[in-house]
């Protein structure tokens, strides 16, 4: 027996003791004062604990969403009311997705007839305002960032049957890619993987998950999730008054069935079909205009005293789209195959990577990495795509089951470890849903390790870890595809073909005219097939002139235009401090001062009103209305699973524990070392 056989038959035999102990392990679910199905006088919402029989009455909530898209700019009104069934004063809780770039600059709290507006407070100041309106029995509310796309709501003081509208408002510029507009508004915040196992002290929080030194704030980003079988909960309404600028030639929504009314030729009205749907996936619009009508630049400017902003959108020429002369590459595919990927996201998920690899070319390199709970390479290095491997790969992929948790930084470390290729283009394409909670540490990661790769993110699923996504890729200097359905497959998948496969926009400069001008992103980005250059602007004067620049293959190109016309908008301020907290968030992976970047970012949100990490909007009512001596009791409000996830993948049968159970992680581990032990002892196909 070989040295590495009988290495994967001792692990094999370990994980199975591991696997018993695991399985009595505890539960660090706690969520409270416990009740039980009698005890509750009228219909409520009730979450589930860890013992049988004991459940916790919970708020219940429901959203409308209005959006209004200028041209490039779209202008959110989230409207949540929470409602409290029981005969308690409560304090609800509710952890939710938006946008990873909306600039969140508004909140209005309404009790009956009154308007609370909200302020923006650092941080610890607005939470130290918050727990004293509370605790005098005020109505208050909070809005906290705890990730670019995640964030929490708070609203103390509920009274017993009444209701407290919170309308949170953002603003955002919206992506153009491959000659079509989109906008995603996310409804889920799907389970995040927890690693580590070492509990600390940390941000204190509702969620299921235990804070750790990889996800310090754990807590805060785990919402309790309701089992699917109990139907589902946060109706959502949403409605999109369009107003793209040109003609258009279609408007669909590849995630929700939508009922469209066309009011001029550039004008829709957008709602769904369904009136409302269930909180459970991100809902995705997208628009084309007409042939004729493409843009090739668009203008947005705004005066705010003394100060001019400018959002500014240029399509560098294409030319061809694919290079003079192919070379080969080496092309490394990494698929999750964690429980969250069960059920419809495995198979988008294995068709994507089928395609791919019917892709490859006879001078091609290649190889194929899974992951979920442990991580999988299928050969020893990367091999020539000749039809034996490449029919090895492909028999390999159709076998991919989704089990156990997601322990992705071991997948990235064997995917930009290194190349066998010799001077071969290298690429990365991760295919995942991205539902991890330790992104900082694997953005570091991809920052200092990326070499001579170059990082493609493809996100599956009813609702993707789209921050994750899209920060992977800009670190990894890539571009994130999103496939939503196993419809989009194909044709999402042809996208990212031709991006491969065409030459790099890359060297790109951005010359103001007055060199007082700050734009970001700064530097600009390496751009791929059909992806425009986007940068917003502060601008001492208005006016001027810009010089835009680049290199395209062997080709320079330039063009340059005066910044005079274009529309009057309002909140590109907030996307230009937007954008800047952004990067300074982003300096942190390469060493900055965390306290400097800590101070910056403090002064742009309270400068601009906007959440940030360390800003929050609050709001409190000068009247108390709970009775004197009466304490609201926090209840976290439960999310759907996002459509398609399997429960017992996710969470097997320990309730409570980190995503997922220890059972499923080891069940994970054990897979993929039998599935290692039975090709080291089979015979291996000549490659």
């Amino acid at each position: 027996m070989s040295t590495r056989v009988a290495v994967l038959v001792a692990t094999y035999f370990l994980l199975l003791t591991l696997m018993a102990r695991g399985a009595a392990g505890e539960s660090h679910f706690d969520l409270g004062p416990p009740m039980r199905l009698g005890d509750a006088e009228q219909g409520s919402l009730l979450l589930r604990t860890e013992h049988d029989g004991v459940f916790l009455p919970a708020p219940v909530l429901e959203t409308e969403v209005r959006i209004r898209v200028a041209g490039l700019l779209a202008r959110a009104t989230v409207t949540q009311r929470f409602h409290n069934p029981t005969q308690e004063w409560l304090e609800g809780v509710y952890v939710f997705p938006l946008p990873d770039t909306a600039a969140v600059d508004g909140l209005r709290m309404v009790v009956g007839e009154r308007i609370i507006e909200g302020k923006i407070k650092e941080r610890e100041e607005a939470k130290r305002v918050y727990t004293e309106a509370k605790a005098q029995g005020k109505k208050a509310s909070l809005v906290e960032q705890e990730r670019p796309n995640i964030f929490t709501t708070s609203v103390a003081n509920i009274g017993p049957d009444e209701d407290v509208e919170i309308v949170i408002e953002y603003q955002e510029d919206l992506r153009y890619q491959g000659g079509r507009f989109e906008l995603r508004f996310p409804m889920v915040v799907g389970p995040r993987f927890i690693p580590g196992a070492e509990g600390i002290d940390g941000f204190d929080g509702t969620g299921w998950g235990r804070n750790t030194p990889q996800v310090p704030d754990a807590a805060r980003i785990t919402p309790p999730v309701l089992d699917p079988a109990q139907g589902p909960i946060n109706p959502v309404r949403i409605r999109i008054d369009l107003d793209a600028g040109v003609p258009l030639a279609r408007v669909g929504s590849p995630s929700h069935p939508i009922r469209l009314e066309k009011r001029e030729a550039s004008r829709w009205l957008v709602e769904l079909e369904e009136g409302t749907v269930a909180a459970d996936c991100d809902f995705v619009l997208e628009w084309e205009p007409e042939a004729a009508q493409l843009p090739r630049a668009a203008l947005f400017t705004e005066e705010r005293g003394e100060d001019h902003y400018a959002l500014l959108m240029v399509m560098p020429p294409q030319g061809e789209d694919a290079p003079r002369s192919r070379m080969s590459r080496e092309t490394i595919f990494v698929i999750d195959t964690s429980g969250s990927m069960h059920g419809t996201s495995i198979e988008q998920a294995r068709g994507a990577l089928l395609l791919a690899l019917d892709r490859l070319q006879p001078d091609d390199w290649f190889n194929v990495i899974q992951f979920n709970s442990a991580t999988e390479t299928l050969f020893p290095t990367s091999v020539r795509a000749h039809r034996g491997a490449v029919e090895e790969a492909q028999h390999y992929v159709k076998r991919l089951g989704a089990e156990g948790g997601t322990q992705m930084l071991p997948a990235l470390r064997a995917a930009l470890g290194g190349s066998d290729a010799g001077g071969a283009v290298r690429q990365v394409i991760f295919i995942t849903d991205g539902n991890v909670g330790n992104a900082a540490q694997l953005f570091s990661y991809v920052k200092q390790h990326l070499g001579a790769s170059r990082l493609f993110t493809v996100g599956i699923g009813s609702a993707p870890n789209s921050h994750f996504m899209r920060k992977a890729a800009q670190f990894g200097r890539g571009t994130f595809t999103h496939i939503g359905s196993p419809q989009e497959t194909s044709a999402r998948m042809r996208e990212l073909f031709a991006k491969l496969e065409s030459p790099v926009l890359h060297d790109i400069r951005v010359a103001w005219g007055d060199p007082r001008t700050e734009s970001w992103p700064e530097p600009i980005p390496d751009l791929y097939l059909g992806e425009p250059i986007l940068v917003v602007a502060r601008l001492p004067e208005p006016g001027g002139d810009v010089a835009v620049s680049g290199q395209r293959d062997r080709d320079h190109w330039e063009l340059r235009f005066g910044l005079v016309g274009g529309a009057q908008e309002t909140g590109i301020d907030k996307l230009w401090a937007r954008r800047k907290i952004a990067a300074l968030v982003d300096s942190l992976a390469e060493g900055a001062d965390a306290d400097a970047v800590r101070r910056e970012i403090t002064e742009l949100g309270i400068r601009h009103h906007l959440v940030s990490k360390y800003t929050s909007l609050v709001a409190v009512d000068v009247t108390p209305t709970a009775p004197t001596g009466v304490t609201a009791k926090t209840r976290p409000l439960p999310v759907n699973l996002p459509a398609g996830w399997s429960h017992q993948k996710v969470f097997g049968t320990l309730p409570g524990t980190a995503t997922p159970a220890p059972l499923l992680q080891l069940l994970g581990i054990l897979a993929l070392t039998g599935a290692a032990l039975v090709r080291a002892l089979a015979p291996r196909r000549a490659r």
